[in-house]
């Protein structure tokens, strides 16, 4: 299947060849009324306006790209034109050249709109049947350069045609360039989308069950805490909505709110009654919360946290404070994927920001922004 290029290079090849007919058919037709002696000079006007005529009716049909079947007729008019030498004197008073140039610009342009067995066969049948209807007439008695300049009409549309097979390769290496590049557009999004997904799988399973798992390894909580079998019902639940999620949007002040039952802070929440939000963006900021949240409990020194929620649809701001102990940011190692990722990354991938300001002993104060359009 022809690509983008290829096809505006047909239709321009039409049009182009309809503009170059018209633009030359006032001098040539003025070189036809001009050179004729007074004698034959009724005659030739009237040839002249049969050519002019046809020339504009062939012109239009090449705009309105209907058939082929008039490069046919073509050839057979610009014949009939050539064979009113007869009638007009044309040989004997050397007033041929407008005919010949009629025909060349025809056999010339033609190639720009046909087959190239069609644009040969039109040029041969041209040159060849005007050089004849010219010998017959008797020119080569008269001027045998006459019947040479004829039949060049041949190697010029073989040039024309040359040219125009260079302009098509041209147009179909850059339809094979555009196709090659939505091509490896293509497998990058799919690429990229895979790497977000896989991202978000490891964030996930970071937050959740790595997490629980690492607090119970380290002992930061008993392996028989009473809690403990529900918070893993809530992980594996977690994971399992990260694999078929088909939500259009979401309340972030619901996600908010489940996700601080299952923190064991002590947490001061302040927000809407209500903040819908598109699915993903709400997850998002929802997640980068928990696992803020998570940060405290495990290294803030601390079960108490303030988190407030201010904000609409467009812009909102989410601020998550607790008196800890705190800690330098420029000092968490960059191996560490709880801020890296599961914060400041997923709030990057919505198009929002994430500031941390914490010292050591003056607590932590984690701002999450988004804005609408900012994706």
């Amino acid at each position: 299947m022809a690509g983008e290029a290829a096809r505006l290079l047909v239709r321009f090849g039409r049009r182009y060849a309809a503009a170059v007919r018209l633009a030359t058919l006032v001098p040539i037709c003025g070189i036809a009324l001009f050179r004729a002696p007074s004698g034959h000079l009724t005659t030739t006007a009237y040839v002249v306006g049969v050519a002019a005529a046809w020339t504009c009716g062939y012109a239009w049909w090449l705009r309105s790209g209907r058939g082929s079947g008039p490069v046919g007729l073509d050839v057979v008019v610009l014949l009939g034109l050539f064979a009113s030498v007869f009638l007009t004197g044309a040989v004997e008073d050397r007033n041929t050249g407008w005919l010949r140039l009629l025909a060349t610009f025809a056999c010339v342009t033609c190639q720009w709109h046909t087959s190239p067995l069609a644009g040969g066969a039109a040029a041969l049948a041209a040159g060849g049947g005007a050089a004849v209807l010219l010998t017959a007439a008797g020119a080569a008695d008269t001027d045998a350069s006459l019947i040479r300049g004829t039949v060049w009409m041949v190697p010029a549309a073989a040039l024309s045609r040359a040219a125009w097979v260079l302009v098509q390769r041209a147009a179909k290496r850059a339809d094979q360039m555009a196709a090659e590049a939505v091509r490896a557009r293509g497998e990058s999004l799919v690429a990229a989308a895979i790497r977000a997904e896989e991202r978000e799988l490891a964030n996930a399973l970071h937050d959740t069950a790595a997490t629980t798992l690492l607090m119970v390894g380290i002992g930061q909580v008993r392996s028989d805490a009473d809690w403990l079998a529900s918070q893993a019902r809530r992980d594996l639940d977690r994971l399992r909505s990260d694999s078929g999620r088909a939500q259009q949007d979401a309340d972030l002040v619901d996600l908010l709110r489940a996700d601080l039952d299952a923190t064991h802070l002590t947490v001061e929440f302040e927000a809407p009654a209500q903040l819908r939000l598109p699915f993903d963006v709400a997850r998002m900021i929802a997640d980068a919360a928990r696992e803020t949240l998570t940060n405290v409990r495990r290294h803030a020194g601390t079960t108490r946290a303030t988190v407030r929620l201010r904000g609409d649809a467009r812009t909102l701001r989410l601020d998550i404070a607790d008196q800890g102990k705190g800690f330098s940011p420029t000092d968490v190692p960059a191996t560490r994927r709880g801020i890296r990722e599961s914060v400041r990354g997923r709030m990057s991938r919505v198009g929002g920001t994430a500031t941390i300001t914490s010292a050591e002993g003056e607590g932590t104060l984690v701002r999450l922004e988004w804005h609408a359009g900012h994706e």
